[in-house]
């Protein structure tokens, strides 16, 4: 039987079905979009440096507007489905525990990826997650958290993209121009430290076999390569208003968008983050030149 550990296709309830009012009473808060403010855009065009793009700077306000919107969109449904498959990858983990102490954990770790979609869910619509659901980061992640044992997934959930996402909410909120849901992202910041740290207390890379080590590089390798080549979704934003780009329209892009400097922050994070709990996996990544970020034209 095939569990659906992601759950990303899960369908969801009518809002009027009986189990909204049971869900909204264990929740504390209700799913409603009512008295949700989802017309003003949570970043603005200087958070995704698109001033600096004269592609956008040259676009009618119609069109600036609606590639915002689509940036801002592509936000939000990432970050609704890694908590939706937040909630399948703890409860796995729940039942993959090997003392009762970690089996309570993971249950209220269950407990927090589920009031954070909760929190998500009025600014985000069905039509949306269900898109935002093929994004490359979550089709890799998906099959992931399907097929991966215990130790791979708790230094690869964990260890790495829990401790990026707590660097990646605190970026979120203090640039957000929401303040309800600015405040919901900094509520998620105390829980996502949880995960990490319960990770790294966990974890023990002498107990590695070869073949699940072989699995984590192979994993991290595709998470990498993927930071290398620099923010592609807002490349893919401009395109789907201002048409098909040539290739040396998006190689100006990524070169306005300063690519290499910011991919290559965001690759010493991941370094750092997965060096601090085994070095020699680090090392097996640098060897393949994975922390390097790659020029404009390399990207395309």
């Amino acid at each position: 039987m095939n569990l659906n550990v992601g759950g990303l296709d899960l369908p969801a309830l009518d809002f009027n079905h009986k189990l909204h009012r049971v869900l909204t009473s264990a929740l504390g808060q209700t799913l409603s979009q009512n008295g949700v403010d989802k017309e003003t855009l949570p970043w603005s065009a200087n958070f995704f440096g698109l001033p600096q793009i004269p592609l956008y700077q040259d676009a009618d306000p119609a069109e600036q507007a609606q590639i915002l919107r689509q940036a801002n969109q592509d936000l939000l449904t990432e970050a609704y489905c890694l908590e939706k498959a937040g909630m399948g990858y703890m409860a796995k983990m729940t039942l993959l525990a090997e003392t009762t102490e970690e089996r309570m954990i993971y249950s209220l770790f269950c407990a927090d990826e589920t009031q954070h979609l909760a929190q998500l869910s009025p600014f985000v619509s069905e039509t949306e997650t269900s898109q935002g659901a093929n994004a490359p980061f979550l089709r890799l992640l998906v099959p992931l958290l399907e097929t991966a044992d215990r130790p791979v997934l708790m230094f690869v959930i964990q260890v790495v993209l829990e401790g990026w996402g707590l660097s990646h909410y605190r970026t979120l909120s203090r640039s957000c121009l929401n303040p309800d849901l600015a405040k919901r992202f900094r509520s998620f910041l105390q829980a996502e430290a949880r995960h990490h740290g319960a990770g790294i207390a966990l974890f023990d890379p002498a107990t590695l076999s070869a073949a699940s080590r072989a699995t984590i590089v192979e994993a991290l390798a595709g998470v990498l390569q993927m930071v290398r080549i620099g923010p592609q979704r807002l490349v893919t934003a401009i395109a789907m208003v201002k048409g098909d780009l040539s290739r040396s329209q998006r190689i100006a892009l990524l070169t306005e968008l300063d690519t290499e400097t910011h991919s290559g922050m965001r690759l010493a994070l991941l370094r750092s983050l997965i060096a601090q709990v085994a070095p020699d996996i680090a090392e097996t990544l640098d060897e393949q030149h994975l922390f390097s970020p790659l020029p404009p034209a390399q990207c395309v």
